[in-house]
């Protein structure tokens, strides 16, 4: 049993692959937001946030930039407490706040990075679908082609959604002022500041895209094969994008150091209202990294990020397969009910 033949893309709707990473990015997030917000109130702990510093908040589906708010005592990220690990944090703020406490600031960063899982998943399928007929003996890579467009392509779309998210709460307004901000930032700075940070997490989200769904595929293929399965089972698909997405944070991780630090830049550039001096360029930062703390620099973070997102690859990936495969069952059925009207019709 060929490894290609396992990887033939299921026939269903571009809804349906829609429903399916909505499902799924909405799960990621629900299991993964959590360990990230113990990691920010132990940070918050260690160093107390002050106004207009930033911080990354990750739902597991993308990196968002929050700003401190002035005089907010009652913010999430400030309330107190003192933990003396990730355990004992844990335990204390589901005793102490509720277990609802471990997903605070999560609706807001949704709104874009639910629409963001969409659009890059519906568009990988698409094009490797696509890619897969013209590209014969080839077709082998046509993961890796599909992952690195699908990305560029989502990170298009909301690098300015997020940046106007950043200055909204920044100057905390509603998204009733929203027309009203990107005017002035367009009038100010121009339409090319709206996709200030697009360079730094191309650089990074690419070839993290690429190597990811390369590798996904062939493990999945190989693993399928070793079994002698002709379809994915969820086990199997779950260990594909945990190994894929495990090899692909390790592969890019001095490009998601310096992503963080222009993340963190210009956040808290819009939050001084300094948004119109240049901020630093990648090569600035990375050489900045190394005079600090040497090449390890670029480095930093290396067991916190495999942990953040081996289970955030391997949920999202396998809800994603399991939904695509529930709705490719179903119209299967369907299709099998309409044969024999058709047939007695005629």
């Amino acid at each position: 049993m060929s490894s290609q033949k396992v990887s033939e893309p299921v026939h269903i709707t571009p809804f349906q692959q829609m429903v399916a990473s909505c499902s799924g990015a909405i799960l990621t997030s629900l299991f993964v937001t959590p360990l990230d917000v113990v990691k920010i109130r132990l940070q918050a702990q260690k160093t107390p946030l002050s106004k207009g510093k930033c911080f990354v908040y990750c739902n597991g589906l993308m990196d968002h930039i929050c700003v401190c708010e002035n005089g907010n005592v009652k913010a999430w990220y400030k309330a107190p407490g003192h933990f003396t690990g990730t355990l004992d944090a844990f335990i204390k703020i589901i005793r102490g706040e509720g277990i609802t406490s471990l997903w605070s600031g999560l609706p807001p960063t949704l709104v874009m990075a639910v629409p963001a899982t969409v659009i890059y998943f519906t568009c990988y399928d698409q094009l490797v679908a696509m890619m897969k007929s013209r590209m014969g003996e080839r077709d082998d890579l046509a993961p890796l082609l599909a992952g690195a467009l699908a990305r560029v392509g989502s990170a298009t779309v909301i690098s300015p959604l997020e940046l106007i998210r950043t200055k909204l709460q920044s100057e905390r307004q509603s998204y009733k002022e929203l027309s009203g901000v990107i005017r002035s930032s367009v009038v100010n700075d121009g339409w090319l500041s709206l996709w200030r940070g697009w360079g730094p997490t191309i650089l990074r989200d690419v070839p993290f895209s690429a190597m990811y769904w390369y590798n996904y595929e062939k493990v999945k293929g190989w693993l399928c094969e070793y079994h002698g399965m002709r379809a994915p089972t969820f086990t199997i698909t779950f260990i594909s994008g945990a190994v894929s997405g495990s090899i692909a944070a390790i592969a890019t991780l001095p490009f998601d150091v310096v992503k963080t630090r222009r993340q963190v830049e210009l956040g808290e550039l819009q939050a001084l209202k300094l948004s119109s001096r240049a901020p630093s360029s990648t090569l600035q930062v990375m050489r900045r990294i190394v005079a600090e703390n040497g090449a390890a620099g670029l480095f930093a973070g290396f067991m916190p990020r495999l942990i953040k997102v081996a289970p955030a690859c391997a949920i999202m990936i396998s809800t994603y397969e399991y939904g695509k495969a529930f709705f490719a069952k179903r119209n299967s059925e369907h299709e099998r009910t309409l044969v024999p009207l058709h047939t007695s019709s005629s």
